[in-house]
């Protein structure tokens, strides 16, 4: 589920009368500080700010070897990552270092209070304003012009009510950062929860004392009753390929799956494109329910789910694979081992990473898998767990969802003058 936020930006009409309104060009300065390489390099996030990028595992942008161009930062600086502004990526930094030379650097001046501009940018009102500003590039990259951002009318209250707005912002903001981390951390435990049921189940409970080797780290022991084989002896697979799309329109058009659609356990039919597919195809990419997407590269895989025939005549296409069961084990079998066999990143170790990571049909035919006689009351088993487990999360995300949406509430109510900070509690961001 989405958030529902959304703000008309004539709130900044609304702003009391003494707030002073002035283009942003009266309190900044665009500067290009370069030949520092030896400062650490920071990160602009929309949801945390600048920080240095050391501090986190999850900007896979990577700098280039000469550092030499980037950009310095001093503290109190005002940081737009141009291309992701109007998602909200931008920052007043609180720490000295270096961006990419694509970012825009700027030094405040004149009587502003730092905290209360980081505050004030990187509300919802500021942000649609970079959204209808900004010009398309290509998908999640739009270009905001600087001499346009400049011109943005920024309000100002006087310095001390300035400061006093920042105060109460970074307490509050805080306050609910610390309920969404306790959120991440309880669906963290029940990721883990969620792979620890599946390896528990994959593995028929077995130990040293009780099971035989299987020769896997990761799954090191299995009931001396099970066997171990091949996927290709259990599973038929094919992988989709390119087809004709030069025909828009037509009775040979038809919906079709692709790999943004399949996520662990579910697909996603909010988007479906559609293409021509000739009869003599039809056989080969017509999918059935039951049948096991799995996604073939990417970030995403080796995901899979099962698909339950929501769409009548629906096909698939280039970057999945469609298994379906030819023994007792079902597709729900191979689905769990998969999510285990990528948690413990068997297919980024052994893919095809020459460019992004590849699961190949040759690769997912030839792995070897644990063969229980009950296979389809062990997956029921795992399934009716992970629908739990599922629910659970469900409700955790929609918890955060909240907090946030309470958070970009908040912030433009104080920037916007909505109410008096000197009087204002944030009583009720629990609830």
């Amino acid at each position: 589920m989405t958030t529902a936020f959304t703000i008309d930006i004539s709130v900044l009409d609304a702003a009391p009368r003494h707030w002073e309104r002035r283009p942003l060009w009266t309190i900044l300065q665009r500067r290009e500080n370069s030949n520092h390489p030896q400062e650490q390099l920071l990160s602009v996030y929309r949801d945390h700010g600048i920080v240095p990028k050391s501090t986190r595992d999850d900007n896979y942008n990577k700098p280039s070897e000469d550092l030499s161009a980037y950009l310095l930062v001093e503290p109190g600086d005002l940081v737009l990552n141009k291309m992701k502004t109007w998602q909200g990526s931008l920052a007043v930094s609180k720490y000295r270092g270096i961006v990419s030379p694509a970012y825009y650097v700027c030094k405040l001046t004149g009587e502003v209070y730092s905290r209360y501009i980081h505050h004030i940018l990187r509300s919802w009102p500021y942000i649609h304003i970079y959204q209808s500003l900004s010009k398309g590039i290509r998908p999640n990259q739009w270009d905001l012009p600087f001499d346009e951002f400049r011109a943005i009318p920024i309000l100002l209250p006087p310095l001390e009510e300035q400061r006093r707005i920042a105060d109460f912002l970074d307490a509050e903001t805080a306050r609910i950062d610390s309920l969404l981390q306790e959120r991440d951390k309880q669906r963290s435990a029940l990721a883990e929860r969620e792979v620890s049921i599946i390896a528990s189940v994959l593995s028929g409970g077995a130990s040293a004392d009780t099971g035989k080797s299987t020769g896997w780290p990761w799954l090191p022991y299995i009931p001396t009753d099970w066997s171990v084989g091949p996927v290709y002896a259990y599973y038929a697979t094919d992988l989709g390929k390119m087809l004709n799309k030069e025909r828009s329109s037509g009775p040979n058009k038809k919906p079709y799956l692709r790999n943004a659609n399949i996520h662990w356990y579910e697909i996603d039919i909010s988007d479906v494109a559609t293409m021509t597919f000739e009869p003599e195809d039809y056989h080969r990419y017509l999918l059935q329910p039951g049948d096991l997407l799995v996604c073939e590269g990417g970030a995403g895989i080796a995901e899979a789910a099962v698909w339950d025939g929501r769409i009548q005549e629906c096909f698939y296409q280039k970057s999945l694979h469609r298994v379906r069961s030819i023994s007792h084990l079902p597709v729900e079998w191979l689905m769990y081992w998969l999510k285990l066999a990528k948690y413990v990143g068997l297919f980024t170790a052994e893919g095809n990473i020459a460019t992004i990571p590849h699961l190949t049909g040759e690769q997912l035919r030839s792995y070897r898998i644990p063969i229980p006689s009950n296979g389809n009351q062990l997956a029921a088993r795992i399934t009716k767990q992970i629908t739990h487990i599922k629910e659970i999360d469900t409700s955790l995300k929609r918890a955060q969802e909240l907090l946030q949406e309470r958070r970009r509430a908040l912030i433009t109510a104080a920037v916007t003058g909505e109410f008096d900070v000197s009087t204002a509690s944030g009583r009720g961001i629990e609830d």
